[in-house]
């Protein structure tokens, strides 16, 4: 196998199951506002579709792959998806998201 290497000549992860489980938990975290640089008050807000399809996503892959994994495969799977379904649900405590605007019009307009 060759290693791969970076444009700036770092060697890239070796491409593993236990990496793409990983990758998938850090970027979902990232979705959910839990990671960020910078100061607290310049954090960005969750972004609860994306981080809801990449938990879906890696279900797909537990699902996938049942059967096939050693058992510290099958814990890493298993253990990132009760921990990232977990703090999805507090994020969403901390952050509601805001009610959409109604249609409705305010009493004393009529419609055009």
């Amino acid at each position: 196998m060759v290693d791969a290497m970076s444009d700036q000549g770092f060697p890239y992860f070796p491409a593993t199951l236990e990496f793409l489980i990983l990758s998938l938990k850090t970027q979902t975290e990232m979705q959910l506002g839990l990671l960020h640089t910078g100061e607290e008050k310049d954090s960005p807000k969750p972004e609860f579709g994306i981080a809801r399809h990449s938990i879906d996503l890696l279900a797909m892959l537990q699902e996938k792959t049942r059967g096939n994994c050693t058992i510290e495969e099958q814990r890493l799977i298993d253990n990132a998806l009760t921990e990232l379904r977990f703090r999805f649900v507090q994020a969403m405590q901390q952050h509601p998201p805001e009610p959409e605007p109604s249609e409705e019009k305010p009493e004393g307009q009529a419609g055009a």
